[in-house]
């Protein structure tokens, strides 16, 4: 019988086509291994794996605050691993993963009969955790009706290689640092901070669970978008974990009886924590990169090498700035909007929606695309489903772009810079109400009208130069050169009869006595002061200014202000202080720019801080005591400008600086009234909500607590008068001379009298300590 099957046909024919099959499937193996189909990776590039890193900003206390990346990735050491996040992994992807040498032939026999012989589908993969490595790094390739065959096998190859180079801790870590999740993140630490908001070695076993359950499938899985899907995996990876003894079987119940939470952190750049700070640093860390090399002679890039951006930022406080902003602007939007009503500007001046469909890219894009004014209007006029920003929640209805465009014109916008005035760090820095669709910087970009917040300077120039602050000024208005006629908020102080200190006019913000004060000083001081003082924007040379006609950015009004708490020394604002690579190598290092001379005396600095905190007490800032409580040493300056466009707040404590501003941006549209859009109800407010949160936080003490220095005895003297005082008798009588407004030079000094308060024999017999410019 043997010998007759020797001879049929049959059987040499079937010898034959398993001869043939062997020797093109070598053939089709050897044009595989020997790159045919694709270079496959050598054990020396292998080796020498590379994956883009995403480049980390980290806060003063070394909290993540953002990324930059293509794809986000953090690696980390097999240290940092716990032991049941790898027990997990394990347990689910490849349980004989310490036995194979990268390819488990008892899995595939396994793949073979049950799954493709016998189709039964709960036989599980052959895969194994160092193919799915291989996977991970080079991707897949189509190769039409035979890409998956070819796939598998270059995977094959490289799983051997892989094995014959590093260790099982290493293939782990590799693992675990190139495994793609939802959501564009890779790597598993990057998944941790993620999802749940916490390192890798922090998990729990139950987190563990939950992200080694979404490598099955990362969007079926994902925890986020399919919470009861993803707690279904999860206690299927308990399950195999305790199959394989890992964990008891009490242990998994236990597990299993948890719910499933969250602490979901988008880094997302429009989106999570400081979105307008981490765009500034993107923006800096472009400009440091280009004088940096690696050691390869190339320039770092901040989205594939992994760098480690220190900054200035305090974690906690960016967080209550931008809540406080969000809670103030959503209630003083909606009182914006009923002062208006029906004939707000937005919806009735033609003229700014023109100009702002004009200004908007989808009109430039079809402009530049050859399309007729008629044939824009007509596209822009067609409805679709659009997202659209509202304090309550963003809004999903159907909007042409003019409708849109339209919406948004309303909507009032914000900036908040605080820093330590001592070194200038920046601690909170906010540019808008909403990255994701305000993208404008009010911090960095914008520069506005600064209203009275520039007449500390001129009452400082005014100090420095030797007047008084018991110096008294007539409230009276007075019209200058060409008809200018400043008056005050209150129509009693322009009337003649009454004079006024300077500490009283600086703090009940008088604009009829700053002019006075700035024409006493001189304008080019003034000028020369505030450029002393930080200012580095060109300032005109004309009285106005001691209004704040000149347009400042947040930044440089900043700096200025942070000499009063400075000893007279300006800090400029910064906010990165070095940057490492990867491995922790110091690339770059920066520090406060501070110059060493002061920019005024002590003296005058003692002086102008009594001033403005008698802005908190006394005078225009009073409702952070009565409205909002607040019990802190602070002294500050309101500011509003012309036509009510723009509202300023500064608020200073002893170690800690905060400007706010509020306002339209576009310039045209305003408060309906002063007593909406004054500084002292647009912008103050943010800062007061923001100390009520840093009051009822123990972690706030160092700021909260600190108190102003007492002027020193020689100060006090100075500042010892009355704050108003009556003309005499005669005067009111027989009338002043000046009783009808005259024109007076602006080019000359103010010629009214100003009078002095007298203080003590001494001082009477000798005269007023001449104080030295």
């Amino acid at each position: 019988m043997l010998s007759r099957l020797k001879k049929s046909p049959i059987l040499k024919w079937a010898l034959r086509i398993f001869l043939g099959l062997f020797v093109l499937f070598i053939l089709f193996f050897t044009s595989i291994y020997f790159g045919m189909w694709g270079k496959i990776p050598s054990k020396e590039e292998l080796s020498q794996l590379q994956q883009n890193k995403a480049t980390q900003i980290l806060s003063n206390d070394g909290k993540l605050i953002g990324k930059f990346y293509i794809f986000d990735r953090q690696p980390i050491q097999f240290k940092d691993l716990p032991k049941h996040l790898i027990e997990a992994l394990i347990a689910t992807e490849d349980v004989r993963f310490y036995e194979h040498n990268g390819i488990d032939n008892r899995s595939l026999g396994r793949v073979f009969f049950k799954s493709i012989l016998l189709q039964d589908e709960s036989s599980g993969g052959g895969s194994t955790i160092t193919l799915q490595l291989a996977k991970n790094i080079y991707g897949r390739k189509d190769y039409g009706a035979l890409g998956i065959v070819v796939n598998k096998f270059q995977e094959g190859i490289m799983a051997k290689r892989i094995e014959d180079i590093y260790s099982k801790e290493e293939i782990i870590t590799l693992y675990f640092n190139t495994v793609p999740f939802s959501d564009n993140t890779y790597g598993i630490e990057s998944a941790s901070m993620k999802f749940f908001g916490k390192h890798v070695n922090d998990l729990n076993v139950e987190e563990a669970a939950v992200l080694v359950g979404m490598l099955k499938a990362s969007h079926r899985y994902n925890p986020r978008i399919f919470p009861e899907r993803s707690r279904l995996r999860r206690d299927v990876v308990l399950t195999q974990m305790e199959k394989y003894g890992y964990i008891t079987e009490g242990q998994k119940e236990n597990y299993i009886k948890k719910d499933l939470k969250l602490n979901y952190k988008n880094y997302s750049n429009k989106k999570g924590l400081a979105p307008y700070f981490r765009e500034q640093i993107r923006k800096d860390l472009s400009q440091v990169l280009d004088t940096i090399k690696n050691k390869d002679g190339e320039k770092y890039n901040i989205y594939r090498d992994g760098l480690i951006v220190h900054t200035t930022l305090d974690y906690k406080l960016q967080s209550i700035a931008e809540a406080a902003m969000k809670e103030h602007m959503a209630s003083l939007q909606q009182e914006h909007e009923d002062s208006y009503g029906s004939r707000a500007p937005w919806l009735t001046n033609n003229a700014i929606l023109k100009d702002a469909i004009h200004r908007s890219k989808a009109y430039k894009n079809l402009k530049e695309d050859g399309f007729s004014e008629e044939e824009i209007m007509k596209e822009l006029q067609k409805k679709k489903q659009m997202e659209l920003f509202e304090y309550e929640g963003t809004v999903t209805r159907q909007a042409s772009t003019i409708d849109s465009i339209q919406h948004y014109l309303k909507f009032l916008n914000s900036g908040l810079l605080s820093v330590d005035p001592k070194d200038g760090a920046v601690k909170a820095w906010v540019g808008g109400v909403d990255f994701r669709y305000f993208q404008y910087d009010h911090v960095s970009q914008s520069k506005r009208q600064v209203g009275s917040t520039f007449k500390p300077i001129v009452y400082t120039t005014a100090i420095d130069k030797g007047i008084e602050p018991c110096t008294y000024y007539s409230g009276r208005a007075v019209t200058y050169k060409d008809g200018w006629k400043p008056t005050n908020a209150s129509a009693e102080e322009d009337e003649e009869g009454m004079n006024y200190s300077m500490k009283y006019a600086l703090s009940h913000s008088m604009n009829t006595i700053a002019v006075k004060v700035l024409l006493d000083a001189g304008i080019a001081n003034v000028i020369k002061k505030a450029h002393q003082m930080g200012i580095t924007s060109d300032l005109p040379e004309v009285p106005s200014i001691v209004l704040g006609t000149a347009e400042l950015n947040m930044e440089e009004l900043t700096e200025a202000y942070t000499s009063f708490a400075n000893q007279g020394r300006p800090s400029k604002p910064y906010y990165i202080t070095k940057i490492e690579d990867g491995s922790g190598n110091l690339l770059a290092e920066f520090k406060s720019k501070s110059p060493k001379e002061q920019a005024y005396s002590e003296e005058t600095r003692q002086i102008m801080i009594n001033m403005m905190q008698a802005t908190v007490n006394e005078g225009t800032a009073t409702r952070l005591r009565y409205t909002y409580g607040l019990n802190n040493d602070i002294a500050g300056k309101t500011g509003t400008t012309q036509n009510n466009k723009d509202g300023w707040f500064v608020g200073l404590t002893p170690n800690l600086l905060t400007v706010t501003w509020v306002g339209s941006d576009d310039h045209r549209i305003g408060f309906r009234n002063t007593r909406i859009g004054q500084g002292a109800n647009s912008a103050l407010p943010i800062f007061g909500r923001m100390m009520q949160k840093m009051n009822a936080d123990s972690y706030f003490n160092e700021i909260t607590n600190a108190r102003f220095k007492r002027p020193s005895s020689e100060v006090a003297e100075l500042l010892d008068c009355e704050q108003t005082k009556e003309d005499s008798f005669l005067k009111k009588l027989f009338g002043s001379k000046k009783d009808d407004a005259q024109e007076i030079d602006m080019d000359k000094p103010v010629e009214e009298k100003k009078e002095k308060e007298k203080k003590g024999f001494f001082k009477r017999l000798f005269g007023g300590k001449k104080k030295e410019n």
